[in-house]
């Protein structure tokens, strides 16, 4: 129900989350993360996309405080627990946040990280495990151009 693509700066993270959304059909909303993002701002985001069935692709995941990262967790673990249980592609509800909200089957969360820049934290383990980790790497233009 979504991914992690790191690497470098310019390498296609997010470009690439878009055009595969895209190629499916899927309505992508980027957000842009830094150190001001707080969890109930990020609650909101993520109980509109389960609404919608939108994917969320937050970018530079890691500039977002620790502390906040922890229950941003809690968040993503919840929506994906109620995908699980989903039994048949029809919206069906459940509770994030002490309400009772709609779930639509094709939403995703996509976060996308810039490692071992200044201002950038480590993910919990709990949280990485929630995501399939995907390696990106500067293309070599040389290269593509000689075989082109």
């Amino acid at each position: 129900r979504g991914g992690s693509p790191k690497g470098p700066a310019g390498t296609g993270k997010t470009e690439t989350t878009k055009d595969l959304g895209k190629a499916l059909g899927f309505y992508v909303i980027v957000v842009n993360c830094s150190e001001g993002l707080d969890f109930k701002s990020m609650g909101r985001m993520f109980s509109g996309l389960s609404q919608t069935g939108a994917w969320g692709c937050f970018d530079e995941f890691n500039r977002i405080n620790i502390e906040v990262l922890s229950v941003v967790a809690q968040q993503i673990l919840s929506i994906l627990s109620a995908l699980s249980k989903q039994i048949n592609k029809a919206a069906s509800r459940f509770v994030f946040e002490g309400r009772s909200i709609n779930l639509i089957w094709s939403c995703g969360v996509f976060i996308t990280m810039n490692p071992g820049y200044a201002g950038r934290t480590e993910l919990p383990d709990n949280l990485k495990s929630m995501f399939r980790p995907i390696a990106m790497m500067v293309p070599d233009s040389g290269l593509i151009a000689e075989i082109i």
